[in-house]
């Protein structure tokens, strides 16, 4: 045999075999699209279509609105239908809703474009992760912090070629970078369409209890009920079994499947989840907005704070999924987030006092903290969000947990722009506060003595 080359040894770094890579490379696509339009859409909505400023806020605050509902019926259907063709009819509704924006200025018609392409783009996210979950098994967590990277690298180079595009400033730029958009979510469902389909355990429960009288499905790999396992050998049929019943057994009734929306612990999870994720309105809205209204640090800064929260992302998301190995690990790591969101508020808080150059060493170091707890956050909301899903309802489940971010993209701001009003005594508040809910969920998700998080849950498929 011959010596690995560099290309092997980094896809057997990549949890999930074949199908991981690919799904790997769809999200780079997709994000690559993503880092396109949004340099672009305010621009686009402004110059091409012609709306004003009020228009363009009701566009996207009602679009952003409809998009909630994406990750849980997005979830729902997962645990009914194959998962990779609802993905790929989900990333060619995402395309056409692009494309369909260039054919119209009407305000009503592009609401409802933008409001079932936001629907798609929150689906589609969920619906990724799902897959992700599915095809990389126990190595979760890992692969979620190598798709991170991926998505990263995506939206840097996006913005990137659409920054030297916009340099044209013509309303024909704007279009064609739409249209670069739509073709991102056409190559990602080309890409999907050479992937497998992942096996659900709640579509082969549904099946194993449809049909009474035939014997339960088994996963691909197992034996099916009944017989013997590999390297055993075949029981005698003419003897009794010890410890079988004389009697038959009932044929099984037909089961329940979990619903999230009567799971009270994993309501109140997602609940805090939509808190702990607010550290991307930070960086959206509230870092930009607090260094230039707020301090004496020179403006130039504040793209630099985004690009050293890329950068950070990139190179040490990966070695951060160690935060979140196993539920145990993932549940104690919720005290270090809890010190990065209180570290990170302190920081902008004395952003004001002192010189610029002052101003600008705690801009960086909130910028840092706030970064690692957004990697921090992202390894833990991964695997406990999975952990606390019932197999059977994984999809539905994580369609809820979905709505976290949904909700905080739109109620985010809100509280961002709160804490900037209120001074730096808000941005104590607001690190006081996402601590205080670390601590809250911690004692959440403790194992209830259920086994929940004891041992990390068998997704279905474990390459």
């Amino acid at each position: 045999m011959g010596k690995p080359t560099w290309r092997t040894a980094l896809s057997d770094r990549i949890p999930g075999g074949r199908d991981g890579r690919r799904m790997l490379t769809v999200t780079f696509v997709d994000r690559l699209g993503s880092g396109l339009w949004g340099a672009t859409a305010t621009l686009y909505f402004t110059y091409a279509a012609g709306l004003g400023t009020a228009e363009i806020g009701v566009l996207l605050a009602v679009s952003g609105s409809v998009g909630i509902a994406g990750p849980p019926l997005g979830g729902l259907l997962a645990d009914r239908v194959p998962l990779r063709p609802l993905l790929i009819i989900v990333q060619l509704v995402r395309a056409v809703a692009s494309l369909a924006l260039l054919t119209t200025t009407d305000l009503g018609l592009l609401l409802a474009i933008t409001s079932v392409g936001s629907l798609g783009d929150r689906a589609a996210s969920v619906l990724t992760k799902l897959y992700a979950t599915r095809v990389a098994g126990p190595e979760r967590v890992r692969y979620q912090a190598i798709s991170r990277t991926a998505m990263n690298v995506g939206w840097a180079v996006g913005g990137l070629a659409a920054a030297a595009a916009l340099t044209g400033g013509t309303v024909t730029v704007y279009r064609w970078l739409l249209i670069g958009d739509a073709l991102s979510f056409l190559a990602s469902a080309l890409f999907t369409l050479g992937c497998a389909e992942p096996p659900s355990a709640a579509r082969i429960a549904a099946k194993s209890t449809s049909a009474p009288g035939e014997p339960a499905a088994s996963a691909p790999g197992e034996p099916a009920p009944g017989e013997p396992a590999p390297g055993e050998p075949a029981p005698d049929e003419t003897a009794p079994s010890e410890s079988a019943p004389s009697d038959p057994a009932p044929a099984p009734g037909k089961t329940t499947a979990p619903n999230p929306w009567r799971d009270r612990r994993y309501l109140t999870y997602t609940a805090g989840e939509a808190v702990l994720f607010l550290d991307d309105s930070v960086f959206k809205v509230g870092l930009p907005l607090w260094a230039v209204t707020a301090t004496s640090a020179p403006h130039q800064l504040v793209p630099l704070l985004l690009v050293l929260n890329n950068v950070l992302v990139v190179l040490f998301q990966v070695p951060f999924a160690r935060f979140g190995a196993t539920p145990h690990t993932a549940r104690t790591s919720l005290w270090p987030l809890a010190g990065a969101f209180l570290l990170g508020g302190a920081a902008l808080a004395a952003s004001t006092v002192g010189a610029p150059w002052l101003a600008a060493v705690t801009l960086v170091l909130a910028a840092t903290a706030f970064t690692v707890a957004e990697m921090l956050h992202a390894t833990i909301s991964w695997e406990l969000s999975v952990v606390l899903a019932p197999p059977t309802a994984q999809g539905a489940y994580l369609g809820v947990h979905g709505l976290a971010q949904a909700v905080q993209r739109s109620a985010g701001p809100l509280a961002v722009t709160a804490a900037i009003a209120a001074g730096p005594l808000g941005w104590l508040g607001l690190g006081a506060g996402l601590a205080a809910m670390c601590g809250a969920q911690h004692h959440l998700v403790r194992d209830r003595g259920d086994g929940a998080l004891s041992v990390a849950p068998v997704t279905v498929s474990e390459h």
